[in-house]
């Protein structure tokens, strides 16, 4: 993996991708928490490649805007794209935007970690 590898995903407001179904708003519109899961798989996409057999990645931090809303049946674009690597920190700057334009943008946090150490940590939390 490398500075400046991107990944991208696209998606269609559903109802099951409406604030008012996530709790996170009253209406019928691309809830923030949606947005921002798929930013997340954009990132997992750009870097996937990269990774070695037993590693992956997990979000660790996400500083992200929701900047205009999306009503049913919009077409979603998400981007991540790697702009820093600090050992196992990655960080990306994401965006998201409609057909009508920018919807969402910020930097997204991963770290690399080898799965088997991960689950074996998380499976040991009381």
């Amino acid at each position: 993996m490398k500075i400046g590898d991107i990944g991208e995903v696209v998606t269609v407001v559903t109802p099951d991708k409406l604030a008012k179904v996530w709790g996170s708003g009253a209406l019928e519109v691309f809830a923030t928490p949606s947005m921002i899961g798929y930013m997340e798989k954009a990132c997992v996409i750009a870097i996937e490649q990269g990774l070695e057999p037993g590693f992956s990645t997990v979000g660790a931090a996400v500083n992200i805007r929701h900047l205009a809303p999306s009503t049913l049946n919009k077409s979603i674009h998400a981007r991540g794209e790697l702009i820093e690597i600090d050992g196992r920190r990655l960080v990306f700057k994401v965006s998201a935007w409609d057909e009508s334009g920018l919807i969402g943008e910020g930097i997204h946090e991963r770290f690399i970690i080898n799965n088997e150490k991960f689950l074996a940590k998380a499976n040991g939390r009381k």
